[in-house]
């Protein structure tokens, strides 16, 4: 799969069951349809919000920033807002393909959805497994934690 943001070949790595693709080069992440909420339930963290369906239908937030291609079906994707505080804005395929997160803004929204500092260790746990699986530049599978 080519990254939507810098268009180089991203890697497919899994957690817990769940394939994560993610590019090297600006550490971007690619949910597949249900895989955020497969990684969240896997987390023990429910949200209210979850279904891409009901994502989109959001207003769409007026932004700068240019629109970007799907990387399945290659159709602009839509700026959906995840949270206000903070604010998180990713990236939604309009025809359900999957979410894209920039670098960063999967921990923010995992930070937020644990308000607890001592729920946070479940948190890091994924974050310490991301970052260190994403040092790496081959592509990695069947990664178990």
């Amino acid at each position: 799969m080519v990254c939507p943001v810098c268009r180089k070949d991203m890697i497919v790595v899994e957690y817990k069951g769940i394939e994560l693709d993610y590019c090297t080069k600006c550490h971007g992440v690619w949910f597949d349809p249900n895989e955020l909420q497969l990684l969240l339930k896997s987390l023990e963290i429910e949200w209210r919000r979850s279904p891409l369906d009901s994502l989109l239908e959001t207003p769409q937030p007026v932004l700068q920033e240019k629109r970007r291609r799907c990387p399945i079906c290659r159709l602009k994707m839509r700026k959906v807002v995840l949270t206000e505080q903070p604010l998180i804005i990713i990236d939604a395929c309009q025809r359900g393909d999957g979410l894209w997160f920039d670098s960063g803004e999967l921990t923010r929204l995992l930070n937020q959805l644990l308000p607890e500092p001592q729920a946070k260790v479940p948190t890091q746990q994924v974050i310490d497994f991301l970052r260190e699986v994403f040092q790496n530049t081959q592509p990695i599978t069947g990664m178990q934690m």
